[in-house]
């Protein structure tokens, strides 16, 4: 009969363990380097597995280690990070650049098609809780609600939010997808 500790460190291999490719991802969006990721990965699969006893198996053990994974990085990284930029969301409430595909994508898919380097410092450079949510939701597939539980604030702002950095990530990109031939400018 294998020991409780043994049936614990199975289980985490099984469900969590798979995950960290996940984990890593957003660790490093919201790390900005890949050795700060490490730590941070490293740091939150340590806290996940000494506190494995508290997950109720069969829930949501993505969410739960990315709520972990956030939890961590508030706590340790972000006081090591210096501050993002700043956004005035009046400057960005009324900019739609890609008039073109906006009402054949309305949940932001365009950027599928093109996420390379540029697209990834376009992102990088949102504040940070734009950031994180447009991680959690483009990248990582998440929901609305397990984003919402995830980053501890109500669907309404995960929406807002969302809405708010691939408005943002539009202006930033605007220039590029034209010079790249994702879109046509189009003449008013």
């Amino acid at each position: 009969m294998a020991a409780p500790a043994d049936n614990r460190r199975e289980a985490f291999e099984r469900e969590a363990l798979p995950l960290l490719d996940a984990v890593y991802r957003v660790a490093l969006r919201l790390a900005g380097d890949e050795a700060q990721a490490d730590d941070l990965v490293q740091e939150t699969m340590l806290k996940a597995y000494r506190s494995w006893h508290q997950y109720k198996s069969g829930t949501n053990v993505r969410a739960w280690l990315l709520t972990i994974l956030r939890h961590t990085f508030i706590n340790e990284y972000r006081k090591k990070k210096r501050a993002g930029p700043t956004v005035d969301v009046g400057e960005i409430e009324g900019y739609h650049v890609f008039h073109e595909v906006q009402e054949a994508d309305p949940e932001g898919n365009f950027f599928d098609q093109i996420v390379d380097d540029e697209v990834l410092r376009a992102i990088d450079s949102l504040p940070e809780e734009f950031r994180e949510t447009l991680v959690l939701s483009d990248v990582e597939q998440l929901t609305y609600a397990e984003i919402a539980e995830v980053t501890g604030v109500p669907v309404g702002t995960v929406k807002s939010r969302l809405f708010r950095a691939r408005q943002a990530l539009q202006q930033k990109l605007y220039d590029y997808a034209l010079e790249m031939g994702y879109i046509k400018r189009v003449e008013r």
